[in-house]
């Protein structure tokens, strides 16, 4: 390889970054924002073949990153662009010839679960185009066929996941049906992955059709409703007829994205993972739905013009020129431990291939070089519910998320919780995320718990209502929604799992009105109760703050005011750049700062604050 492609090269290179507006010029069409993808994998083959296990990105040693899916993504993503390439393209040759390098480098490198699965896909596809047998070496193929198996995983003759959420079975059965398809099986095994997913999918999705990730602790997030998606596109890639149930399914996860669709480009605000998966989690879902019919004509125009706006923010915004890469971890981003740094090549390789995957179903689904309806903000405004409530779970627990749509921003109000390991990070709060309004914090733990008071006790235990929400109901509020549900006790922070404590109980509000969302609480403790402190803290976008008493008021920015009620004094600080504030897409500016001294808890405490915000600058 010795030359890059050069298609798009020199636009690429030049596109300037982007905040969150949408483009002040027309959306161009979705292929050919993907296009922009090849120039990016042309240059990492490039840079791989030359440099090979010494590679380094943004000083990062790309290959020594423990990322136990990297030999799949490497193979997937450098297949994407052999496949991509005219048959009698002159450098077609050596670009083969240096594939099979660079498998023969990474054949010894641990290859997991979805690292196995991108491989085999990668192969998959390369013998599909004739050229797997100049792409891979017989021996390496002769050990790619002996150790890219779903046995690594799950435990005979039980077929149980060994140690992994349950939809790993998904992945299972899509390495088992691939494997048929390479001749490497027979079908049997992959009947019976299929029938475990499908069993394990219903179990844990209850009623209302959407994955609990783990086992019922509600941890319901942006997976949760892309799964369905991910289950299509598995049976329409491994040959197999989706069937009605699955696109019922299916039907309410693309309800879920259009009702949180954007004008600009963004994607889901809740739960951990994302940064431009939140966006490209919404191409899989609006992708897959308007292949298999399950969208209106009016629906599919229309996400589509929301896919290709996703698209173009991702090379305005997210691709970086000059690190030759994806950014989710400079300029005040942060992401969580999972996509770390240390793991740039394959974001980069993983999030390319959901670009140029999604892009070919939606030119199966007849959209190719289509231009984008560039009235998608008045269609949402005029077609999508003002508010709706999605539930999850009910039961002994309630779990749901309610979107508000007002003035061009759209909230995420995730009543949900995060369950063993994610209980205690700011994502997985019950918040009304938005972008540039309010965030969650990466891996953010709970020494400044976003948005939520948290009660120091006496005897040092800290408690925040996070976890037990009961009887979550949603009715109209004058011009607005209000939202209820209440906890029979609080969560007490400090353990990998949430642990209750029935010394406080709390009932919830939250109003959802034009230009404001006020929050109250009434606290109740179950006996006098000695607290040390009560605090509540919130990390703005917004700039130039003033205090007033418990009101801050804010010069630049979405967040025009915060109010706060029950608690003794307020102050608000420069982020100054702050780790402990940044989200996945920038640095948070302010931190507003709220504290009660000790007292003695004796009868019901009110807590409230509102956000007070404007339009959203298009």
């Amino acid at each position: 390889m010795r030359h890059a492609l050069p298609f798009l090269a020199t636009a690429l290179l030049a596109a300037p970054a982007i905040v969150h507006a949408a483009p002040a010029q027309a959306t161009p069409p979705l292929q050919k924002s993907v296009e922009q993808a090849y120039p990016q994998l042309d240059y990492l083959f490039q840079k791989l073949a030359k440099e090979k296990d010494g590679i380094t990105m943004d000083g990062q040693a790309a290959l020594k990153s423990k990322d136990k899916f990297l030999p799949g993504k490497i193979a997937t993503g450098l297949a994407d662009l052999l496949v991509h390439l005219p048959a009698n393209d002159p450098r077609l040759p050596g670009m083969l010839c240096d594939y099979a390098d660079l498998a023969d480098l990474t054949i010894g490198m641990a290859n997991d679960t979805w690292g196995i699965y991108y491989y085999i896909g990668a192969l998959h596809r390369l013998k599909q185009a004739g050229l797997l047998e100049r792409a891979v070496r017989p021996a390496t193929l002769e050990t790619l066929r002996k150790r890219l198996d779903w046995r690594t995983f799950v435990r005979l003759p039980s077929y149980e996941l060994i140690d992994l959420p349950t939809n790993y079975y998904g992945v299972a059965f899509s390495i088992a049906r691939l494997r048929m398809l390479m001749g490497w099986e027979d079908g049997t095994s992959g009947e019976v992955l299929l029938d475990k997913m499908l069993k394990h999918y219903a179990t844990y999705s209850g009623e209302y059709g959407f994955s609990d990730e783990t086992d019922g602790q509600g941890r319901f997030d942006r997976y949760s409703i892309l799964l369905a998606a991910e289950i299509c596109e598995r049976f329409i890639e491994t040959g197999l007829e989706v069937t009605p149930e699955l696109k019922a399914l299916l039907r309410k996860s693309a309800e879920v994205a259009l009702n949180s669709a954007t004008s600009d480009g963004t994607g889901f605000t809740m739960g951990r993972s994302l940064g431009p998966y939140g966006e490209t989690a919404m191409l899989e879902i609006l992708s897959t739905a308007a292949y298999l019919g399950v969208l209106s004509p009016e629906e599919k125009e229309y996400a589509y013009a929301y896919s290709a706006r996703i698209a173009e923010r991702y090379m305005r915004f997210w691709y970086q020129p000059g690190m030759h890469s994806v950014d989710m971890w400079n300029g005040g981003r942060r992401t969580d431990t999972y996509r770390g740094k240390h793991r740039i090549l394959g974001e980069n390789f993983s999030l390319l291939h959901q670009l140029i995957a999604t892009n070919e179903m939606w030119n199966r689904a007849g959209m190719k070089d289509v231009a984008p309806r560039q009235d998608l903000a008045a269609w949402l405004e005029r077609t999508r519910p003002k508010f709706s409530l999605t539930r999850f779970a009910r039961g002994e627990h309630d779990r749901a998320l309610g979107i508000w749509r007002d003035k061009g921003h759209v909230f995420s109000l995730s009543i949900i919780n995060g369950g063993q390991s994610q209980h205690a990070n700011s994502p997985y709060y019950p918040l009304p995320f938005a972008h540039d309004v309010v965030a969650g914090v990466a891996d953010s733990g709970y020494a400044h718990p976003q948005l939520m008071p948290k009660f120091t006790l006496a005897d040092g235990s800290e408690l925040i209502a996070t976890a037990w929400m009961k009887d979550i109901e949603a009715k109209p509020q004058g011009a607005g929604q209000l939202v209820t549900y209440h906890q029979d006790a609080l969560t007490r922070l400090g353990k990998n799992v949430p642990v209750p404590d029935a010394r406080i109980k709390v009932e919830t509000r939250y109003s959802l009105q034009p230009g404001a969302i006020t929050r109250t609480d009434r606290y109740t403790p179950a006996s006098p109760l000695d607290i040390r402190k009560l605090t509540l803290e919130f990390g703005s976008f917004s700039g130039g703050a003033t205090v007033n008493g418990n009101t801050v008021r804010f010069k630049e920015g979405a967040v025009q005011a915060f109010e706060v009620g029950g608690l003794a004094s307020c102050k608000a600080e420069p982020a100054d750049g702050s780790l402990e504030w940044r989200a996945p897409y920038g640095q948070m500016q302010t931190v507003v700062s709220c504290a009660s001294g000790a007292f003695s808890m004796r009868e019901p405490l009110v807590v409230s604050w509102t956000i007070r915000y404007g339009d959203k600058q298009q």
